[in-house]
C-alpha cells in the first residue's frame, strides 16, 4: 500500500506540471494566468488544500469582463467533470465553495446559471469514484456528498434571492432580511423554509468515513460547511419566528406543510448533534424554537381528527416533491 501510495503521489507530480505545460502554450494568453492558477490551485496532492494565492487570483477575475468571467467557469468545471481524481474533485468543488462565499456578482451569477443551455444536478459527480488507493476510496464519498451539497446551496440560494454565507450576505442585514421576510406571503415563506430544511438535511447526510478523519481537504470542507450550517440556521430561525406571529391565520393546508417542514428539520437535529463540529449554542437555541413551534402547531389541534389526517397522508408528497428542490436554475 505504502508503494502505491508514493508512486501514486509521484505520477499526481507529474500529471500537475504536464497539465500546466499543456496550458502554457494551447491557452488563449488572456485567460493563461487563470487557467495556470486553477491548475495550481487543484492539484493531485490530497494533504495540500487550494492555495490561497491561487484562489485569489481566480476570485480576481470576477472584477473583469463578463467573457472572461465565463471562462474562467467552464475552465474550473470542466477540470472538475473531467478528473478522475478524487484530490483534485474536491478542490474543485471548494474553489466552487469559494466562488458562492467570496466571489463577485458576475462571477457568482456565471457560476449559478452554468450550465448555459440549463439542467439540473450540472455537477454530475454521482458516480465518482476514485479507488486507487483507501483514501482516495474514502475521499470519493466526500465527493459526492460536496456535489450534491453546493449543487443544494446553490439552489437555496436561488430561492432566497441571495448567496446563503457569503460576504454580501452578513449578519449585519440581519434586519433588513427580517423585513423582507415579513413581506412575503405564505406560499413563497413555505418554500424558502423547505427549501433550507433541503439544505440541513443534506448536512446532516455528511460522510462519517475513518481513513479522511483529520485529512486537510476534508477539515477545510468541514469548516466552510460548518459556517453555512450556521448561517442556514440563522435564515431558518428568521422565518420560524415569523410563522410564530402568523400562525393564527395560516390555512389547514399551510400549517400541515410547515409542521411537516419543521419535523424534518428537527430529524435532522440528532444526526448533526452527533457531529461535534457542528455544535453551536446559537444553532441550539434555533433547535430550541422550531422545536417550539412544531410543539405550537401540533397544539393548535391541527393535527387532530380523522379529515386533517387525510389532508396530511395527501399533501405529503405534494409537498415533498414541489418545495424540496424549488426553481429550475
Amino acid at each position: 500500500m505504502g508503494r502505491i501510495t508514493i508512486l501514486r503521489d509521484f505520477i499526481g507530480i507529474i500529471k500537475d506540471k504536464a497539465s500546466q505545460s499543456k496550458a502554457a502554450l494551447l491557452s488563449d494568453p488572456k485567460t493563461l494566468s487563470l487557467h495556470l492558477a486553477l491548475l495550481r490551485a487543484t492539484t493531485h496532492d490530497p494533504f495540500t488544500p487550494p492555495d490561497p494565492r491561487h484562489l485569489a487570483t481566480l476570485l480576481a477575475s470576477g472584477h473583469t469582463s463578463r467573457a472572461t468571467v465565463s471562462t474562467a467557469i467552464e475552465i474550473l468545471m470542466d477540470r472538475l467533470q473531467t478528473t478522475r481524481d478524487a484530490s483534485v474533485a474536491i478542490k474543485c468543488l471548494i474553489t466552487v465553495h469559494h466562488i458562492i462565499k467570496r466571489g463577485s456578482f458576475i462571477l457568482q451569477d456565471q457560476l449559478s446559471v452554468y450550465p448555459f443551455n440549463g439542467g439540473r444536478n450540472y455537477l454530475k459527480l454521482s458516480n465518482f469514484r476514485d479507488n486507487t488507493t483507501l483514501l482516495t476510496w474514502e475521499l470519493s464519498y466526500w465527493v459526492r456528498w460536496y456535489a450534491l451539497y453546493l449543487e443544494n446551496l446553490l439552489q437555496t440560494s436561488r430561492v432566497l434571492g441571495f448567496f446563503l454565507s457569503s460576504a454580501s450576505s452578513s449578519v449585519d442585514k440581519n434586519e433588513e432580511e427580517e423585513e423582507k421576510v415579513s413581506s412575503l406571503i405564505n406560499s413563497q415563506l413555505l418554500k424558502e423554509i423547505n427549501s433550507l430544511g433541503n439544505l440541513i438535511e443534506q448536512i446532516s447526510r455528511m460522510p462519517n468515513s475513518l481513513h479522511t478523519n483529520g485529512n486537510i481537504l476534508v477539515d477545510e470542507v468541514l469548516g466552510m460547511v460548518g459556517e453555512d450550517y450556521l448561517a442556514s440556521a440563522n435564515e431558518v430561525s428568521i422565518r420560524v419566528s415569523e410563522f410564530r406571529e402568523r400562525l393564527s391565520c395560516l390555512s389547514v393546508f399551510e400549517s400541515v406543510e410547515l409542521g411537516f417542514a419543521l419535523k424534518r428539520l428537527e430529524d435532522c437535529k440528532e444526526r448533526l448533534s452527533a457531529l461535534g463540529q457542528m455544535r453551536n449554542v446559537l444553532v441550539e437555541t434555533v433547535w430550541g424554537s422550531i422545536s417550539e413551534m412544531k410543539d405550537q402547531v401540533g397544539n393548535n389541534e391541527l393535527y387532530g381528527g380523522e379529515g386533517r389526517l387525510m389532508v396530511m397522508e395527501s399533501s405529503k408528497n405534494k409537498v415533498s416533491e414541489s418545495s424540496r428542490y424549488g426553481s429550475e436554475f
